[in-house]
């Protein structure tokens, strides 16, 4: 008999191996017995666990937007084997994001809109907390920042050329670059105020007009 905790395990095993393989050939392109040849169970436990592969695929949007909601966090930044466990789980998921955007489905849009307000909603507990830096446009920042995240999708293969990266989705590829994208989030690139200024100087510009 199965238990309640072998349940979980299987529908865990699942979903992963359907982000796996929905990142790598879209949902379109893989049938629920290959889901459930990946991850090594039966179709019939697959269509116990999520009905069908519209469930199945809801179940990795779902998983997708919990990695987001929670953010990082303070905790498991501090914790590596926390900060680990959340970079291995990335390429996954990039690649199943990338998929998903890349195939234009409206479902790719809503979770674009879920995973940028729960990106603000982080962003503006740290500043609560004092870990953020309150921004002018809360909302605009959010997304800036989940887009860039995502940026790597986008232009993998010339982050691969430029980095000599063979999969900019490994995790010691993700090491090398999120390194430096965290070292510009934490202690910024230029080093007094002039491009700002500048900036202000053409939006103040555009307002006279």
């Amino acid at each position: 008999m199965r238990s309640d905790k072998d349940d979980l395990k299987a529908r865990a095993r699942i979903r992963n191996a359907a982000l796996e393989l929905f990142g790598a050939e879209g949902v379109a392109g893989v049938s629920l017995r290959a889901v459930a040849t990946r991850a090594g169970v039966s179709h019939a436990l697959v269509l116990h666990h999520f009905g069908s592969k519209e469930g199945l695929r809801k179940e990795c949007d779902a998983y997708v937007v919990s990695l987001v909601r929670g953010g990082p966090g303070v905790e498991a930044l501090e914790d590596t084997t926390g900060l680990a466990a959340m970079l291995e789980a990335a390429g996954p998921v990039r690649r199943y994001l990338g998929r998903a955007f890349l195939d234009g489905a409206p479902e790719a849009a809503a979770l674009y809109d879920e995973i940028v307000d729960a990106t603000e909603r982080w962003l503006e507990q740290g500043v609560a907390e004092g870990w953020a830096r309150p921004g002018e446009d809360p909302r605009a920042r959010a997304a800036i920042y989940v887009t860039w995240l995502l940026a790597p999708l986008a232009f993998g293969e010339h982050l691969s050329r430029v980095l000599g990266l063979p999969d900019p989705h490994d995790l010691d590829a993700t090491l090398r670059y999120s390194r430096a994208g965290v070292e510009i989030l934490t202690r910024g690139v230029f080093a007094d105020d002039r491009v700002l200024t500048a900036w202000e100087a053409v939006r103040k510009e555009r307002r006279a007009r």
